[in-house]
């Protein structure tokens, strides 16, 4: 069974978000530590969901940034992805900046995951630029994550609505 935890800032040790984060960026997207770290952690609402073995696995945070809700550094590692857990990491931050009162989360996706962002409701409003050498866009997203069986689009289940 999976589990989720919420870390507030650098309040609680967070070094299962580092963990989750040097794995997939560092180690399997070479980027660079200084860019993996920017020293904003401790004013970030993050997010870890652990396997049954109770490893961290997933993670993401929201900065929130004068009046900007800023949705990032979400990370699945390799061998966990594809079961839907960074979707329920999007859903939960998400419904996370609505209950503050963002009505608008933004985030800067790489350009490869664009896809895994319009299907939570995200639109692209910037051009491409570099990060960390690799592609990203701006994208934005209002509201709060739709369901299943209500109007507009459902948070991810696959089936297209």
């Amino acid at each position: 069974m999976i589990s989720m935890k919420w870390f507030f800032g650098l309040k609680e040790d967070i070094s299962d978000v580092h963990t989750v984060r040097r794995t997939v960026f560092i180690e399997e997207q070479n980027v660079p530590e200084a860019n993996v770290d920017d020293g904003t952690d401790g004013e970030c609402i993050h997010l870890v969901v652990y396997d049954k073995n109770e490893t961290p696995v997933s993670t993401g945070r929201v900065h929130l940034l004068e009046d900007d809700f800023i949705i990032g550094r979400v990370a699945t590692i390799k061998s966990h992805r594809n079961q839907g857990l960074a979707t329920g990491i999007m859903q939960a931050l998400i419904e996370a900046c609505v209950q503050m009162g963002g009505n608008r989360q933004i985030t800067n996706a790489q350009v490869q995951s664009m896809g895994f962002y319009e299907k939570l409701g995200f639109t692209p409003y910037s051009s491409e630029f570099q990060e960390a050498g690799i592609p990203h866009v701006s994208m934005e997203h209002f509201g709060s994550i739709k369901k299943c069986g209500t109007n507009g689009h459902c948070g991810g289940c696959g089936k297209g609505h």
